[in-house]
């Protein structure tokens, strides 16, 4: 009892300190904002070690293990990137009033949508990350000519009395915290308190100490604990805003509260808890791989990007793949089938560190016949695939629940013609698949050659936050100039994969959806730079180019680009 008198009293004593500087932080001066951001940047490289080795050690990973490299991008790099960014912005707004979208590119997509390509940004980008783009597609109502008024809302209302903002962590990628904590901070213009996940609650004293400028003047504080910490601040009087990425469950449970009480509320969409909230909570995310005229070479190295977006950070990923959708009738699909369980079992071990793991994917086994085990002998977590059902069958299980596993599912859809069978998995995904958070699209240049506009008009019919073509969603993620988080539309009592979004660092108000796209071969197959990923899972010096991109950020120089390339042509 003493123990939880004295939680919430010290909750309190930062929940209140907080609020008597929600109008303070409102109404500081850009100039002010962009002072304390670079003293946060500078504080991510005198922290970065220590932050990998943490976590490397919560998740079991050993000190020369090439999956460090996930850790360092995903992390510090992600982090360190996102202030950037976000200076960038600033400094824009400083002298302008809104963030530099003015001098970046457009276009109209189908003739009815805007599009802004928000990467590469510079001659740095387009070196590192070769062939890869980023859009951001608009919402109908916005066009070039009143972009600039649908940019940045909390610096054009200088009215903002301010507001308390409440972020609950997730526990399985280290920077979605502290992204989500600068976005609050920085585009929504809120102080705010973040609870960070008992998964990853030891990378506490990293975070504390890189916000630190911000802390020392009470615009944000971090906290630990578990539910009854999550519930104390989600009720607590002087929280203006609530943002979560988890899951539905947890998401409801805020929302309409637990038990039978809880499924009323929301059959009859009753709040308990009326405090605005916004969210990003997952999905059974697909991978559509079109027909087309692949090689050998092109089956190999798309089978080992397809077991990357299952067993990316050991399948942890709300983004993660889970289920691969083929034509039954294409010539390479068995091929394919094939190389994808190969990579599959010969991927780095990973421990199974996410709490419900196993339990999750023997969930899965009972209730979704069709389960063949790829895991090599002496495996520390289990590596399945799922062979579903043909489409029409009812209440595939698979369709609608997350496993946050290693498990990947193949769905077969009868088709050749890549239009009719690209449209027949479009509707598939649409209709069928829980979430709207992320799909991928996998295409030959010659089929997106022959499709030519109507590529476009596909896609705008796919409805997700973020559609990654010949590349993996969580790309969308780890660039952050891209919004992170569910295609709009979802309602608090079918909340699905979240309403809002993050990241987002040119503030865009009205976006639609993010659209990535990168080279379908690596170089020297195709005409960039781009070698193999850094993040895929085969890559034996992830590593070493993970932490060479977040030095090379940390202070830009001509002289380190020899060193990342080295690493990557040898990756």
């Amino acid at each position: 009892m003493g123990n939880q008198l004295d939680m919430a009293a010290n909750i309190d004593a930062l929940l209140a300190g907080l609020a008597a500087h929600r109008g303070e932080w409102a109404a500081l001066a850009v100039q002010q904002r962009i002072a304390l951001l670079q003293q946060v940047r500078e504080r991510i490289a005198a922290t970065a070690t220590r932050w990998i080795a943490l976590s490397n050690h919560a998740k079991g990973i050993a000190q020369d293990s090439t999956l460090q490299g996930e850790e360092w991008t995903s992390g510090p790099w992600a982090l360190l990137s996102t202030c950037d960014h976000l200076l960038a912005s600033l400094n824009q707004i400083a002298a302008h009033g809104v963030p530099g979208v003015k001098a970046l590119k457009k276009r109209t997509v189908a003739g009815t949508q805007l599009a802004v390509q928000v990467f590469p940004l510079n001659l740095f980008d387009r070196l590192l990350l070769s062939g890869v783009q980023a859009e951001v597609w608009m919402q109908p109502d916005v066009n070039e000519a009143n972009l600039g008024g649908n940019v940045a809302k909390a610096y054009r209302n200088g009215g903002l009395d301010g507001e308390l903002g409440l972020v609950l962590g997730a526990g399985n990628i280290s920077s979605i915290a502290p992204l989500d904590a600068l976005h609050k901070l920085f585009a929504e213009k809120a102080v705010c308190i973040v609870k960070l996940n008992p998964v990853n609650d030891y990378l506490l004293p990293i975070f504390e100490e890189i916000f630190a400028p911000l802390i020392a003047r009470n615009f944000v504080q971090f906290v630990t604990g578990g539910g009854e910490v999550g519930a104390l601040l989600c009720q607590h009087a002087l929280v203006d805003t609530i943002h979560i990425t988890g899951s539905q469950e947890t998401h409801d449970a805020i929302v309409f509260g637990r038990g039978a009480d809880g499924q009323a509320r929301r059959s009859a969409n009753r709040p308990q808890n009326t405090k605005p909230i916004s969210s990003e909570l997952g999905a059974v995310c697909p991978t559509i791989v079109v027909p087309g005229p692949w090689t050998g070479a092109d089956i190999r190295f798309q089978a080992a990007h397809i077991a990357t977006q299952k067993l990316h950070n050991s399948g942890f990923n709300c983004v993660a793949s889970q289920v691969l959708v083929l034509a039954r009738q294409w010539e390479h699909t068995n091929d394919l089938r094939a190389a994808v369980r190969t990579q599959l079992a010969q991927a780095p071990d990973r421990q199974p560190y996410y709490p419900g793991a196993a339990a999750r994917q023997a969930q899965m086994a009972q209730c979704q016949p069709g389960v063949v085990q790829v895991n090599p002998a002496g495996a520390s977590a289990c590596r399945a695939v799922v062979e579903l059902p043909p489409l029409g069958t009812p209440n595939v299980y698979a369709h609608s629940n997350e496993v946050f596993a290693p498990t990947l599912c193949e769905q077969l859809i009868d088709g050749s013609d890549p239009e009719q069978f690209l449209r027949a998995a479009i509707d598939f995904c649409n209709g069928q698949l829980r979430g709207t958070l992320g799909a991928n699209i996998l295409i030959h240049p010659a089929t997106i050659k022959a499709l030519g506009p109507r590529f476009d008009e596909l896609l705008q019919e796919l409805r997700y936050g973020c559609i990654a073509v010949n590349a993996w969603t969580g790309l969308g993620y780890l660039l952050t100039v891209t919004p992170w988080g569910a295609y709009p539309g979802h309602v608090l009592n079918d909340v699905q994969s979240g309403i809002g979004s993050v990241h987002n660092t040119f503030m865009f108000d009205r976006a639609q959806r993010t659209v990535v796209r990168a080279p379908f071969r690596p170089f020297p197959r195709a005409l960039t730079l781009l070698p193999k990923p850094p993040w895929f899972v085969n890559n034996r010096q992830a590593h070493v180019v993970g932490r060479r991109l977040f030095e090379f950020q940390v202070k830009p120089s001509w002289f380190k680009l020899p060193a990342i390339f080295f690493a990557a042509l040898r990756g």
